[in-house]
């Protein structure tokens, strides 16, 4: 699954946040925030909580990417 968390980064860049201050005010654990980083799936929980800290919706903080997803599986089967 091609996850981006792009839009959670873009928000702590306009808040002069570091991921470190991300971790304080929400309480999200390091390996969290390295999953996130190697757009790796976190718990709707997590995002709650980043939710809850910058009053967004997860829409504003990750986004899906099916057509990246839908290549890597077509040249796994040898299409291209």
């Amino acid at each position: 699954m091609a996850i981006s968390y792009n839009g959670l980064w873009k928000i702590l860049i306009d808040k002069g946040m570091k991921k470190g201050d991300l971790k304080r005010r929400t309480g999200i654990s390091s390996g969290t925030i390295a999953k996130m980083t190697n757009g790796e799936a976190v718990t709707l929980t997590v995002l709650e909580k980043i939710c809850n800290e910058f009053n967004c919706d997860i829409g504003d903080l990750v986004e899906i990417d099916t057509f990246k997803e839908k290549k890597v599986g077509e040249e796994k089967d040898g299409k291209r």
